[in-house]
């Protein structure tokens, strides 16, 4: 059989790019996405743990409901505060480690909850809650922040280079 250059005929396949280790800028940003995981496991603890809080804020912001509305409106916010606590807190564990392991689709996906994190956060200033879950949904907005932040500073960059993944 003819062989055009001399060698075994067979071709080794093209070593794979090393990445970076990881900056201290996602690390840290990782560490912040943690944080943001156990402030939602907080949130949603002291949120059920607050309900009556939330009875009250709805009683004061619809006067005329009568009481089995109220009881309604109580039940549908714990319920979506549960459902949505549990999906944030997978979201924030997923993140941080798919953003640990250099995926970069996971930057820019974390950057996306976070806008809507902002977005979320704006609307429930609208409706009636609980003083104490404010504070929580503001320092679980702080943990994201800084941790967008952290993802985008340059020193990350190549660490989430599309071509060495």
């Amino acid at each position: 059989m003819y062989q055009p250059y001399p060698g075994s005929g067979q071709q080794q396949p093209p070593e794979p790019q090393q990445r970076p280790p990881v900056p201290n800028s996602v690390q840290t940003a990782v560490k912040l996405m943690y944080a943001g995981a156990g402030l939602s496991l907080i949130e949603l603890i002291v949120g059920l743990a607050t309900v009556s809080a939330v009875r009250r804020a709805i009683v004061k912001a619809y006067p005329h409901y009568t009481s089995s509305q109220i009881h309604r409106l109580e039940v549908a916010d714990v319920a979506i505060g549960v459902i949505v606590g549990l999906i944030a807190i997978g979201l924030w564990i997923w993140m941080a480690r798919a953003c640990g392991s250099g995926r970069n689709w996971a930057r820019i996906t974390g950057t996306v909850f976070f806008g809507l994190n902002t977005l979320f956060l704006v609307i429930g200033l609208a409706r009636p809650h609980a003083s104490v879950g404010l504070i929580f949904n503001l320092l679980v907005w702080l943990a994201g922040l800084g941790a967008v932040i952290m993802l985008w500073r340059r020193e990350s960059g190549l660490f989430f280079n599309p071509r060495t993944q």
